[in-house]
């Protein structure tokens, strides 16, 4: 038997909200207020208005309408463990909730305890008695009950708890809360990702309720996909805490002056959101944070740490932030990660892995044309496993000819596998003298700023085509995110590196050498 059509079965674009509940206990009283209510305040719900029977399987429309909705509202009624539907609906949500980033599951508990349906006592044991009489597969019944016990564990309304059991102030309570999920924005992470089990197993560490304020460590070699990670990470975790911030090139920014007191100040305005006044000292910054971040629950990332004392000045103690508050800290140095209670070291990608990223950047598919075969397999053999040199290879390869491909791994292959930039500086050899140029003043003046702004320095300074920046966007050597220009460190660092063997002067590490090495050209941005 087959799920019959209702009018909102079918899925009208990216919904805000999804509604899973049990029909015959609160279709017609409490869901059909939150509903009403949740329409009111402009929040574009999927709620399944169908009273006939249903099948066992979800239809694809409803699957699709878990897929494209931010937020799953589930409401657990006293009957909902009952239903097979509830319970497959709820799997779906559970599984849909772990791929997808930024996605959040809010469990309501009507009219029941939270622990009866996380450790299925109650109404919810007397319903798997009944499902375990009927001889379900014993597989099924298991994952209905992980799915009942992670959902539990959720931060989510009790009816009883919040509001004295009043439901016109429970809902209004509701909706507010829905309505800020909704405002926050996640990160940026690509569209396309291969090899993220990592980040699956790092959120269901920090996603488990408990007061402790746990602190996870990720480490290793740069270009390897750290702060990818922790931003899959950070998106699925921002929206159920009291703030959260996401702190990029620490120790990039750290070298700028007063650099760390800019990032405390940074901190503050991100959790608080409220303009913090200037700190002009790192020890007084220290003081700020543990007074008015010690009793909020909250989310940091500490993205590329290289230093202790950069850490000190922005997490010194747990006790800095409040019970239930989640810290990721990414670097290359292990040792950095001592106080952490759990650290993981990022591994470069298996073969497969490598091949099907690879693809995505070459081919913009999950595999090669069939004519490239072996030589993606070459081209992928060379890059050792490492995400950024197979982005920015992949894209230098793409739309290219077969003759081009063959002197580009021929290029690959006299490389040692070590030479991590010796492989990245393919693709700046490969672009014209005018995008080198573009791709060098971006490495040094040019990384956090406005793509307008930089659009427009580098037009009435250099006379650049107005596209250079999406051509170099295209072929990975820059981002642009939220409309701001950004580039990865190991690129970064080749570019420097490519000025300071043509100026002879490997000394000579700073902006200003830079600026003086181009004067020729008139580029005067110090």
């Amino acid at each position: 038997m087959t799920e019959p059509q209702s009018s909102h079965s079918r899925p009208e674009g990216a919904y805000d909200v999804f509604l899973s509940f049990r029909g015959e206990d609160t279709r017609k009283t409490f869901v059909d207020h939150l509903y009403t209510a949740l329409v009111q305040a402009g929040i574009h719900t999927f709620r399944d208005d169908d009273e006939l029977p249903r099948g066992e399987e979800i239809s694809e429309h409803l699957l699709e309408a878990i897929r494209e909705s931010k937020i799953s509202i589930v409401v657990f009624s006293k009957g909902y463990a009952s239903s097979r539907w509830c319970l497959n609906e709820l799997v779906e949500i559970l599984k849909c909730k772990r791929k997808k980033t930024g996605q959040i599951v809010l469990p309501i508990f009507y009219d029941i305890d939270p622990s009866d349906v996380r450790k299925q006592t109650g109404s919810f044991a007397e319903a798997f008695d009944k499902h375990e009489e009927e001889r379900f597969e014993e597989k099924l019944v298991k994952e209905w009950r992980k799915a009942l016990e992670d959902a539990g564990n959720l931060s989510g309304w009790s009816l009883n708890d919040m509001a004295n059991g009043h439901e016109a102030k429970f809902i209004k309570g509701i909706i507010k809360d829905v309505l800020n999920k909704l405002r926050r924005e996640c990160l940026y992470v690509p569209e396309h990702l291969v090899g993220m089990d990592l980040a699956h197993d790092i959120y269901d560490f920090l996603s488990t309720a408990t007061d402790d304020v746990r602190i996870v460590g990720i480490h290793g070699m740069p270009g390897i996909g750290k702060t990818t990670i922790a931003k899959v990470v950070f998106n699925q975790l921002c929206n159920g805490l009291d703030g959260s911030c996401f702190l990029s090139d620490i120790n990039e920014t750290s070298k700028q002056f007063n650099g760390l007191a800019l990032l405390q100040k940074q901190l503050l305005h991100d959790i608080l959101k409220q303009d913090v006044a200037n700190i002009n000292c790192v020890d007084r910054g220290k003081v700020m944070i543990k007074d008015r971040l010690c009793r909020k629950r909250v989310l940091v990332v500490a993205d590329d740490v290289a230093h202790l004392d950069q850490l000190n000045a922005l997490m010194g103690e747990r006790s800095w932030f409040g019970p239930g508050s989640r810290v990721i800290i990414t670097t290359r140095d292990s040792s950095l990660l001592r106080k952490a209670d759990l650290t993981y070291e990022i591994e470069e990608l298996e073969p497969d892995e490598s091949l099907q990223l690879f693809s995505w950047h070459a081919f913009k598919d999950t595999k090669p044309a069939e004519d490239y075969i072996e030589l993606s397999k070459k081209a992928v053999d060379f890059c050792g496993g490492l995400p950024l040199a197979l982005q920015v290879i992949g894209a230098l390869l793409y739309r290219e000819n077969n003759d081009k491909w063959e002197g580009e791994i021929d290029n690959l292959s006299r490389i040692p596998n070590q030479d991590i930039q010796g492989k990245l500086l393919i693709s700046f050899d490969a672009l014209d003298g005018e995008l080198q140029n573009a791709f060098l003043d971006i490495a040094f003046f040019f990384i956090g700023k406005e793509k307008e702004y930089v659009a427009k320095l580098l037009g009435a300074c250099c006379r650049y085509n107005p596209e250079v920046l999406e051509k170099l966007r295209e072929r990975s050597l820059i981002e642009i995110l939220e409309e701001t220009v950004t580039m990865h460190d190991l690129l970064r660092e080749m570019g420097r590196e490519v000025v300071f063997k043509a100026k002879g002067c490997m000394e000579c590490t700073s902006e200003k050498h830079y600026g003086m090495y181009f004067s020729s050209r008139r580029v005067r941005m110090l």
